[in-house]
This record gives structure tokens, C-alpha cells and sequence, in this order.
């Protein structure tokens, strides 16, 4: 299927770079910035993600972070400016339903996995590649706190690379909402679907790929049929670099304990217990949530250029 014209949008700063790859059909990758800006501490944060460009570029395609500056929703962006996301104290954390307002104030913003999908999307990109997905919260039966990632996922179409959801998550209520939404879950290379730390979570994968190629096809077919949305592509951390699942769960049970008493509720529960996280395990889930998504940027670079190939073809 040929690549559709590219038509700059009125509202979105395409870098020249970004540009001409889409232009020519050049593999494309997105990058979400709430992981700059509130998933990591200055400078490591700023330092993963030009790791993070140059490990995508490696594998022939090109990066494009996505945030909003100034108001600006930015698809690609330069060094001074991922260093204004990594430093910044004044860098919101924009979902789907903050776009508009951020956009309207003229304010600065990283965007989730929510708000970078739709941005890339519009962009034209569709491939994107993040460390985990939001999800529905444990409790989340009661209080009702469900990411809009999985909206957003029903929606909109792009092929999301992650870790799987985030071990702080009800994976299993998760998965049950994705099923409903008729969002595809494809586990890449394991029958397990993996938990963000972990490569287990005690849940089966929904479905098994185990070459690139065949996710590029499956996206290709996906939406020629007609079938709107994403398609979640769990990639599990590297076994040298995961935290098994016993020792990390007694972990996110005491962050979240922390956190009910701390009286932290909303958008700013999960970079609160991430920080958290990262100080009960002595850095260790910062280094295994720096390696996963490396690992994710590996696959995503991969997956792009089969399915720039395809849709050239």
C-alpha cells in the first residue's frame, strides 16, 4: 500500500528531519517525552533519550520525540530542546485531554502515551515506540482510575512498542478492557505477556509474533481491512536486565502503600511511584527501565523499516 501524501497539519512543528523522512517513505519512529520529563531524574533522563534516538537511527530509521513547546506540539526535536524537557520544572504532563489546553496557554508539555499517538498519527508516523503502557489502576474496579491510553488505543492508528503495561498496573483488568476495546495484544517472541520490570506476569500472551515482519504485516493488514486503532506490541525486557516478578511486586506494594498515605491521586500517582520505585530498589528498576526501553527502540526501528518496505511495495 503506498505511503499517503504528506500534508503539513497546521498545528504540529515537523522537524526538516522527520519531514523529508515521511516525504520519502523513510522509517519513521515516535518517542513519547513524559519519560524525559517526569520518568527519570536530570541528566540521566536527557541522556537516555538521545541514547535512545541514535540506538533507532542505528537501525536505519529516524526518531522523532514528540512534545509540546511553547503551545507548539513539536514532532521531532533538537538537542537544546530535549534538554528544556529533561530540566525544565515548569514541563506539565499532557494526556489527551491537556492538548488543547496546553496548546491554547501557549505552555510547555510532555506527552503521554495517549497524547504522542495521537500526535504521531497525525503526523503521519505508525510506529511508536515507549517504555509501558498505562492501564487501569489497581482499585480501579472502585475509584475508576483508567489510563486514556486505552481510549486513545481503540482509536487511533499506530503499532505501540512497550514493555508491556506497568507492573504498578492491574495487568489482568488491562488486558480484559484492551480485549474490549478490540485492541490486539501481540507478545513479541514469548507466550507470556511480560509486566514492564519482569519478563512474567502470570498472564498468557493473547497472541504470539515472532519476527518483525510479521508485525509489519499485521499492521498492514489490520488497517487496509478497515479495523481502526492500535496494536499493542509487548516486547519483554532483556532477562539479563529484568527484576524478577516476587521481588519487584513486594516493591510496587510498598510505593503504593507510600503513596495512599502520601495522599497522591490523579496524573501525579505514577511518576510518584515510579520515583518511589527507584528509591525502595536502590536505582535498580531506573537501570531496568532504562535497558527495556532500549530494547524497545531496537524492535521499533525494525519494525518500522519492514513496514515502510511493505507499504512501498
Amino acid at each position: 500500500m503506498p505511503l499517503p501524501p504528506i500534508t503539513p497539519h497546521p498545528r504540529l512543528a515537523i522537524s526538516t528531519e522527520v519531514r523529508d523522512a515521511l516525504v520519502d517513505g523513510h522509517p519513521v519512529v515516535a518517542l513519547e517525552s513524559t519519560i524525559i520529563s517526569h520518568g527519570m531524574p536530570y541528566p540521566r533522563n536527557v541522556e537516555m533519550a538521545r541514547e535512545i534516538e541514535q540506538i533507532i537511527r542505528d537501525g536505519d530509521a529516524v526518531p522523532a520525540t514528540i512534545a509540546v513547546l511553547d503551545g507548539v506540539p513539536r514532532i521531532g526535536l533538537s538537542g537544546d530542546e530535549l534538554d528544556v524537557l529533561g530540566s525544565d520544572e515548569s514541563v506539565g504532563k499532557v494526556s489527551i485531554r491537556d492538548l488543547g489546553y496546553v496548546a491554547a496557554l501557549g505552555r510547555h508539555g510532555a506527552t503521554t502515551v495517549a497524547a504522542t499517538m495521537r500526535l504521531a498519527a497525525l503526523a503521519g508516523i505508525s510506529v511508536f515506540v515507549t517504555g509501558g503502557l498505562g492501564g487501569v489502576h489497581r482499585g480501579g474496579e472502585s475509584s475508576m482510575d483508567v489510563s486514556a491510553d486505552l481510549t486513545e488505543m481503540s482509536l487511533t492508528e499506530v503499532a505501540i512498542v512497550s514493555a508491556g503495561v506497568k507492573s504498578l498496573l492491574d495487568i489482568g483488568r488491562t488486558l480484559e478492557v484492551l480485549e474490549t476495546l478490540g485492541v490486539p495484544v501481540v507478545v513479541y517472541g514469548s507466550d507470556e505477556f511480560p509486566s514492564f520490570y519482569s519478563r512474567s506476569s502470570g498472564f498468557a500472551a493473547p497472541m504470539r509474533l515472532d519476527e518483525p515482519v510479521q508485525i509489519a504485516e499485521m499492521m498492514l493488514a489490520k488497517w487496509e481491512l478497515g479495523l481502526s486503532g492500535a496494536i499493542s506490541v509487548a516486547n519483554p525486557v532483556p532477562a539479563a536486565d529484568e527484576i524478577a516478578q516476587v521481588e519487584i511486586e513486594k516493591v510496587i506494594v510498598a510505593a503504593l502503600a507510600d503513596a495512599d498515605a502520601a495522599g497522591v491521586r490523579g496524573k501525579d500517582i505514577t511518576p510518584y511511584l515510579l520515583g518511589r520505585i527507584v528509591e525502595l530498589t536502590g536505582g535498580a528498576s531506573l537501570e531496568t527501565n532504562i535497558a527495556l526501553v532500549r530494547n524497545n527502540a531496537r524492535l521499533g526501528a525494525q519494525i518500522a523499516v519492514e513496514y515502510a518496505a511493505l507499504s512501498a511495495g
